[in-house]
Order: C-alpha cells, then structure tokens, then sequence
C-alpha cells in the first residue's frame, strides 16, 4: 500500500508534468513550423505522465503542493522571454528527472525523460549556433573587462596613489582593452570567415565539364578530396559528367552539408567586433564606479570587489546555461579566475607601494 509520502510525492510530480507541459505550450506559441509541432508533442507526452501520476492518486488531490522553483521560474521564462535561456534551463530540467529511481514510475516514463532532453538539446542547438559567434564575443569581452579592469585597479589601488589616478587608470584601461578587443576580434572572425570560404566547394571547372571522359576523369579526384569513398567518388563523378553531356544518367543527389552552417556558426565579423568593444566596455567600467562616485581607499576596493564578484557569477551562470552546464558551478569558476587575477596585482601593488588602507 502506498503511504502517505508516496503520495505526497505523486502530487509533486502531477504539478511539475502539468507546469512543464504548461512550459512547451507557451514556448510553442511564439514559434511556427516544425518547431511548433516538437514543442506541443513534447507537452502532449508530459500530459501522458501527469495522466499516470493522477491514476495513481485516484482523483487530483484537493491541495496540490506547489510547483518546484526551478519549474515556477522556467515557466515565468517562458511566457515572457520564450528564448535560448528557456530552452538551456528546460534541456537542465529534463537532464534531472527522477523517474529512474522512482518505483513507481514506469521504465517507458524514464526512456521518454532521456529522450525529452535530447529533443530539448537539439532545439537549443539551433538557437546556440545562431547565437555562437557574437555571444561568444559578447561573453569574452565582458568577462576580459571584468578581470583586466579590477586587475588594473586593484593592483593601482595598492600603491597607495590619489584616488583620481586609480580612475584615470581604469577609464585608459577600459578604451584601451576595448578597442584592442573590438579590431582583435574582427580580424579573428573575418579571417576565419575568409578561411572557410577558401575551403568551399566551387564551381571553377563546370565548364569543362563536358570534355571529360564519361568513364575515366579526375573529377572523381575532386570528390575524394572531400572525405568520399573511392566507388561513391567514381559514381558520382560520372553522374555529374554524364548530366553535363546529356546522358540518360540519373542526377547526382547534393551529399555535402549546407554551405552556410559552417559561416552561421562563425558569426560575422562586424557583430562580433561591435559586441566585443560594447561588452569589454559594460565589463570594464564595473570595477572603476566605487571611483566615480567618489569613494577611495578600502571602501573604494571591497565594493568594486562585491560588485565584480556578482558580474562574474552572473556572466558565467549565462556561458553555464548556454553550454547545457550548472549555472553555478560556471558562475563560481569565473568568479574564482577573476579574483585570482585581482588578487596577484593587488600584491603586486602592495610590493612597490603603500597599504589602501
């Protein structure tokens, strides 16, 4: 017989299948197309599960606990922003389902969970490879503002110098690191962009294509330049010859990927360096506000410590998030690589000057 923690259990279960399935509804009406239909199929199987949960019970309880915080906030995500963010928390979601130590929940419940978190990956792929390029600029420059501004500040600060020249510092390091960091960026991008189109398929030789042997001609050569098996490379090279002098040949069918993934997953080089300057810019003018607003001293170094410390949990909970990670896990590593960076220059400066204190 069930007891009553069984069943309190099964209640909790009830309300985060009904709120998640609530979650792809709503992700499901700000899209269209296949996309669409995968989100409503994903609710329509989460509706299943909650119908199991329910039988179990006998009737809906007349007090159901309330969704878990990680549900709540995803579907408050959901309804408003229907974004990447939702669907990385979502994948998260799937990825701890507790189906496969719970007995009574059914082998074929916790074969769906796997599956719904691979559904859920994939569809956050698409977005992440739209976003690849100049959130990955986006990131790096903030979180490169954060540490090499606190780093210059700290270590400045240390010295013991007047609190005007700890900010002169600061505002030079942030227009120096961020225009460095804008060009840097659009060479890096455009030149990889130029290096992938060198290495695209084209169409230099289709007009000789027709003076070629029908049944010995190097254009087999070119297709096993590009990874294909020498009697596919043959087949499909007098199929292409045999369509350009108007054989009875069947067409060859296309085999490679879609030219354009390759440069969608690269970004573009202007977005990137725009990104990079404005978010290096963002990052860096964190650890100089305690100067602007006028503090000096120790009070001028913890409170850009505190401030730095939450851009950093925050910038690397969003790269957490992104990549299918733990948020806080990614958040604690970048605050720990911040604050070492920051913590070396502030010896440094204690070592050729005075205490801030």
């Amino acid at each position: 017989m069930p007891t009553a923690g069984d069943r309190r259990r099964w209640a909790q279960y009830l309300v985060d299948e009904r709120s998640e399935a609530r979650v792809y509804r709503d992700l499901a009406a700000r899209r269209s197309g296949e996309e669409r239909e995968i989100l409503l199929a994903l609710a329509e199987a989460e509706g299943r599960h909650e119908a199991h949960w329910l039988d179990l019970l006998g009737e809906e309880p007349a007090r159901l606990p309330a969704p878990s915080i990680g549900t709540r906030l995803l579907g408050w995500m959901a309804r408003r922003f229907g974004s990447i963010f939702v669907l990385a928390l979502a994948q998260n979601a799937e990825d701890r389902s507790p189906y496969e130590a719970e007995p009574f929940a059914t082998a074929r419940m916790a074969a769906d969970e796997k599956i719904h978190r691979e559904v859920v990956r994939g569809l956050a792929a698409r977005g992440r490879r739209r976003l690849s390029g100049t959130f990955r600029a986006a990131v790096f420059g903030a979180n490169d503002g954060l540490v090499s501004n606190l780093a210059l500040v700290m270590g400045i600060g240390a010295t013991g110098v007047a609190p005007h020249f700890v900010l002169f510092s600061g505002i030079a390091g942030l227009l120096a690191g961020a225009l460095s960091m804008g060009a840097g960026e659009f060479v890096s991008v455009r030149s990889q962009r130029e290096m992938l189109t060198a290495t695209e398929p084209s169409d230099y030789a289709a007009d000789v294509l027709s003076d070629l042997d029908l049944d010995a001609n190097e254009l087999a050569l070119v297709y096993r330049t590009r990874g294909m098996p020498l009697e596919d490379a043959l087949e499909r090279a007098r199929r292409v010859v045999g369509a350009a002098q108007g054989a009875d040949l069947p067409a060859p069918h296309r085999t490679t990927a879609a030219d354009g993934d390759d440069h969608e997953v690269v970004g573009g080089a202007l977005g990137a360096a725009v990104s990079s300057f404005l978010f290096f810019a963002s990052g860096a003018v964190i650890p100089v506000l305690p100067w602007i607003f006028g503090l000096s001293g120790l009070a001028a170094v913890i409170t850009a410590l505190v401030l730095v410390g939450l851009a950093l949990l925050l910038t690397g909970a969003a790269v957490g998030l992104l990549s299918g990670g733990p948020p806080l896990r990614r958040g604690l590593r970048q605050l720990a690589i911040g604050f070492g960076a920051a913590g070396v220059t502030y010896l440094l400066g204690l070592l050729f000057g005075v205490s801030v204190a």
